[in-house]
């Protein structure tokens, strides 16, 4: 018997995630290069995210060096896109710091993030080398993580949707304008747990 999907969130009408999404006006483009393994992954949180940001786009692939969307996003906001993640030059996030440092003119008019697995995400990050050149910037490690139903090892992990909306938060200088989707995750956690037969 075939399923019904949803038309908006594409997933089965049983497990639909358009509950949880909350339509934010962001001020900062978003770009997430996807891994492709991630596509199909049910706890991912990116899908959730896209539907809910008004100005994101999700690319997927491994390699990014050709890939003309990409390219045509990077070319258009030429001098003002930064890479969320946390390489050795990467500069760390802060209100403080923020406040002290950096004015409006000078955040980032677009960011990229990686999702993925830590692994995936790195091998996305030395197979796009592209990606070195541009400003990088990372969260400080004291966000917790409401992320209950993938595991990592990784300390300070958070999901793509936390990380995205904790930095967008900090840069757009806007602490409570990402709460409802950061609280719409922590729905959607308990949602996806509510299916485990430990969870009943």
């Amino acid at each position: 018997m075939a399923r019904n999907y949803c038309n908006v969130c594409q997933r089965p009408q049983v497990s639909c995630i358009c509950q949880f999404i909350c339509q934010i006006n962001n001020n900062i483009h978003v770009v997430i290069l996807q891994h492709p393994s991630e596509v199909k992954q049910s706890k991912g949180s990116v899908a959730m995210l896209a539907l809910s940001l008004q100005s994101c786009e999700v690319i997927v692939a491994e390699d990014f060096n050709n890939n003309q969307q990409l390219h045509n996003t990077l070319e258009q906001y030429k001098g003002n896109v930064a890479l969320l993640y946390p390489s050795d030059q990467a500069r760390v996030l802060s209100e403080s710091k923020l406040e002290e440092n950096i004015s409006a003119d000078d955040s980032p008019l677009c960011v990229v993030l990686l999702d993925g697995t830590w692994k995936k995400a790195y091998r996305l990050y030395m197979v796009n080398r592209f990606l070195h050149e541009l400003p990088h910037l990372m969260l400080p490690d004291n966000i917790k993580s409401e992320y209950r139903i993938r595991k990592t090892d990784k300390k300070a992990a958070l999901s793509t949707l936390e990380a995205c909306c904790h930095a967008l938060a900090l840069l757009e200088k806007n602490t409570n304008k990402y709460q409802s989707l950061l609280n719409g995750f922590i729905d959607f956690n308990q949602f996806q747990l509510s299916f485990k037969p430990s969870a009943l």
